[in-house]
């Protein structure tokens, strides 16, 4: 468990569509571009080792493209350089964080002045979901991966706890980046139980993502 007092007031951050990290969760990553190898090297010098994966808004310019309002800290859980000066990294999620403003400064990363109020839950307890119909949701996701020709370990799957099985596969499905920015922003881990079914369901309907939403 992460105190909430150690959490920083300012963390790199890695605007990266698609890419979901949700607190309690690993997220792995392939690091080669020189501005995030340096804010990999300074994310080391720090004693938190916390960098905030956060989605670009769509629409925005290509270099710097404005941010989401919320996205989710991962501490620096374990990583491997290879021959030619690249990481292999892995990001254990602890809290999701609000952007306040982000600052101007001579790094070649993006860094964000955060809040991490409304978030406790994340530094608490693994989250359960007791109104989870597992045979329901085990027989949309089911067609849902036949649909979309993915494969799966199903005997783990269904083994496994609330929180692990519903927050990988909101980071692990094929979904649209605001499809995974609605997952993040769940309050509760069953309303992203919620919202993961009415995604897998409207993709199956080959409805969109508005609609589905709404």
């Amino acid at each position: 468990m992460f105190p909430k007092s150690d959490l920083p007031e300012t963390v790199p951050v890695f605007p990266l569509p698609g890419a979901l990290l949700l607190p309690r969760a690993r997220l792995p990553l392939h690091i080669f571009e020189p501005r995030y190898l340096a804010m990999l090297d300074d994310a080391l010098k720090t004693p938190d080792r916390l960098i905030g994966m956060i989605q670009p808004r769509e629409g925005g310019p290509t270099g710097s493209p404005s941010l989401q309002a919320i996205g989710c800290a991962g501490r620096l859980t374990s990583f491997t350089e290879t021959d030619d000066g690249r990481y292999m990294l892995t990001l254990t999620g602890i809290s999701r964080f609000r952007v306040i403003e982000e600052i101007d400064g001579f790094t070649p990363y993006r860094r964000c002045k955060v809040s991490w109020t409304g978030f406790d839950r994340d530094l608490g307890a693994t989250e359960h979901d007791p109104n989870f119909d597992r045979d329901v949701f085990f027989s949309a996701l089911n067609r849902f991966f036949e649909s979309n020709g993915l494969q799966t370990d199903w005997e783990s799957l269904k083994e496994a706890e609330d929180e692990l099985l519903i927050n990988s596969l909101s980071m692990l499905c094929p979904f649209e980046p605001e499809d995974k920015q609605a997952l993040l922003e769940a309050p509760s881990l069953q309303t992203r139980r919620e919202t993961l079914l009415t995604l897998i369901e409207f993709a199956m309907r080959g409805g969109g993502t508005e609609d589905a939403l709404q």
